[in-house]
This record gives structure tokens, sequence and C-alpha cells, in this order.
């Protein structure tokens, strides 16, 4: 069955709001046993939509979603089941299109989803790493939400002008496809992330084309706003092209639970301020400190990861960043360990860094068939806004290596076109 949305009073004008139309045409189409909600022909602006089991939004090429300019119209949800209120990230669970503890749902459809971000955003009144921050007030942290989900399916659409904040927040969901999604957001937007996977498995991201501030894709396994923890494990991303005033590829940070076997091959990275980053840092855990909801409850353990055949051209800083923080009650740690790179090319300002601890070795790294070329920063143009910029030194063309066991570099060329 196919539902379309003007047959639930839409108006596709790009100026009236058209959340209840579209909300209703969800909820009849979940009630009838499922099928198609239909978005075709015109711009409908819209607030947050919760979608069902067995529905799937379709955007059609000739049709766009255009996110309200209000914030009021993206309200903090109170009957949150699947995650714990006032615990996600940025203490919101605001977002554009909203979904928990549903199974067979999809967004598909060459059409656009325009988040209307330059409306949350302002230009800096100082130097900073982005040439914009958020309006005063809260603002949409995520556009696509989906919790204890499963069997979904992401493909085709584009997303543009979203605010600063995540574009899409996987969080312990089961078997979960996005395939030829562009998501096209500011660089200059700080915290304007693309994919978070979180606490999920069997997850593949696949043909996606992702220009953003913030990291592109990230994995993690924060389980402080889940009901009970949760392993991240069995994610594979492939052929996809990335752009980041941050990072291409993160993966873990302070406190995550466990993260392992997964694959990253046939990427492509260009003008990103860090290329592959793994980095456990040490955040203050109090509630007054501004992100203490984004780390986690657990020891970290990350392991049995893949990188290959990735390209890596103007990389703002460490093409690959392994690190673990020194500051111990802050960053808790089990192992980090059995990582494999092969066929990696770079050219960055900086070298690898592979840095644990004395109480925690990084184990077992291995790098084969690479080239890591140093260039220098003047090739940046935009270098005093990147992302990264306070990460602006060299350590040398070499890697910079310390408390780490079973490093190998197998048929690996360090140069410099310094």
């Amino acid at each position: 069955m196919i539902y379309n949305i003007k047959d639930f009073g839409a108006v596709a004008d790009g100026k009236t709001i058209n959340t209840k139309a579209i909300q209703t045409a969800i909820d009849t189409c979940h009630k009838d046993g499922g099928g198609r909600v239909l978005v075709e022909n015109g711009v409908y602006m819209f607030g947050t939509i919760v979608l069902r089991s067995n529905v799937e939004l379709h955007i059609a090429a000739n049709a766009t979603l255009l996110g309200s300019p209000n914030m009021e119209d993206y309200p903090e949800r109170e009957d949150v089941k699947h995650i714990k209120k006032g615990l996600a990230p940025r203490t919101q669970n605001a977002c554009y299109i909203y979904c928990e503890e549903s199974e067979n749902v999809a967004i598909t459809g060459m059409g656009k989803i325009d988040c209307n971000g330059k409306s949350f955003v302002r230009p800096v009144q100082t130097m900073s790493a982005w040439k914009y921050t958020r309006i005063e007030g809260p603002t949409p942290p995520r556009v696509i939400f989906f919790a204890g989900c499963r069997n979904i399916k992401f493909e085709d659409f584009t997303v543009v002008n979203q605010p600063a904040g995540w574009c899409m927040w996987i969080t312990d969901c089961d078997f979960a496809f996005c395939d030829r999604l562009k998501i096209e957001c500011e660089v200059e937007y700080p915290n304007n992330d693309g994919i978070h996977i979180n606490s999920s498995r069997n997850v593949t991201v696949s043909n996606c084309d992702i220009i953003c501030g913030d990291d592109c894709l990230v994995v993690r396994a924060n389980n402080k706003a889940l009901p009970e923890p949760k392993v991240c494990e069995k994610v594979t991303i492939t052929n996809c092209n990335l752009t980041s005033y941050s990072g291409g590829i993160r993966i873990g940070w302070c406190n995550d639970g466990v993260i392992r076997n997964c694959t990253f091959s046939n990427l492509v990275m260009r003008d990103c301020s860090v290329g592959v980053d793994i980095r456990l840092p040490a955040l203050n855990p109090e509630p007054e400190v501004k992100w203490h909801n984004d780390f986690g409850i657990e020891d970290t353990l990350i392991e049995n990861l893949s990188f290959n055949n990735i390209i890596m051209d103007k990389i703002f800083s460490e093409p690959v960043k392994l690190s673990i923080h020194p500051k111990t009650e802050w960053c808790r740690v089990k192992a980090f360990r059995n990582l494999y790179f092969s066929n990696i090319h770079a050219s960055s300002p900086q070298g690898i860094q592979i840095e644990g601890r004395p109480e925690n070795f990084i184990e077992n790294i291995r790098f084969s068939d690479c080239t890591f070329t140093t260039i220098d920063y003047s090739c940046f143009t935009d270098k005093e806004f990147h992302g990264a910029s306070y990460a602006k030194f060299n350590h040398g063309t070499f890697p910079l290596i310390k408390y780490a066991n079973g490093v190998v570099f197998n048929n690996v060329e360090f140069k410099s076109e310094l």
C-alpha cells in the first residue's frame, strides 16, 4: 500500500508545517500492517516525526523534506523507551526523524532532507577551529535517531544543510544497512558529524559520500543511555568518499565498552583532520562538566579491526592516530589490540601516532604495503579554521610509537615532500 502524505493534508509550499499530516500518514500505514509513505512533488516543511514498524518513508526525487527553522518543532521527548531520558550525548533526544524499538523500517528515495541548519548557527566572534557556532539556547542535536531497532534500511536519499549536530545516530540496533547516501553538510559547523554507529551489530555502510564538519563515520559503544550494555561488532564500511574538518573515521571514546570485529575498506578521504582516529581521552565524569554524557560506563576493549585500500589525501594532522590518555581515573581501558592496516596511502604534515600508557600497552598493530608522505601545512588554504588547527605541530616523517608491543611494518615507505 502507498500512503501519499498529500492525501493526509500535507502542503508542498515550503512554508506550511506538515508534521501532523506526515505523522498521520505514518501511523495509518503502520496500523494497516505496513507499506510506503510517499513524499513527492514539492517541498514539505516539518518538525519531528516518528517512524514505526513495517513503514518505509520514501522521498521521491522531486521532493524535499525541509526542517522547520524553529526549535519548538523538535520537542524533547518525554516518552522515550529505549534510552534513559537525559543521558544521551548533549542530554537531548530531540531530532528530526525518530524511531525506537521497531523493525522493518526504511527511509529511501532520491529526494532530499534539507535540515535548515543555517537557522541554528551564527558566525563566531573570536578565532575558533570553526567559523560558526550554535545560536544561544537548545538546537537540534541529531537529524535521524534510531534506537533499539531491527532490520532498518537507509537508501539513496541526500541530507543537506544539517545543523551543528549529528546527521545519524544508530544506537543498539541490529541489521542496519546504509547504502548510496549523500550527506552534504557544512565543514565549518562544529559537531556536524555524519553517521554514528553506537553499540550496534551487523551494520553495513556502503557507497556513501559524506562531507561534514565533524567526524564522518563514528563507531562507538557508549552504553550510558541504554537499558543494558551492548557490544558494537560486525560493522562493515566500504566504498565511501569522506571529507571532514575532523576525523574521517573515529572509533571509540572515553569509557566505551566493547568494539570488535569490524572492517573498513575501499575508502577515499580528502581534507580530513585525522584519517583513522582511535583515541581514548579522559573526560571529567562530573554532571556539571559540559560533555559528561559523551563518555561511557565501562572499561574499553577495542580489538580485531581491519583497514584496507584507503587513500588519505591531505590529512591535516595524523593519518593514523592510536592513543590512550594517561589520566587513568577518567580513562578506563581493558585492551587495545589487533589492528591491521594494508594498502594505506596517505599524505599529511604529521606522522603516525601509536601511544598507549604504561599500564595499557597498545598491542599487535600491523601495517603492510603502505606509503606515508609528509607534506607542508601551506597546502591547506583554510587551515586557521580547520577543525584540528589546535593540533598544528609536526613530530616528523616517521611514526611516534610509545607504550606499544608488536608493531610491525611490512613493505611500508615513509617519505617527505617538505
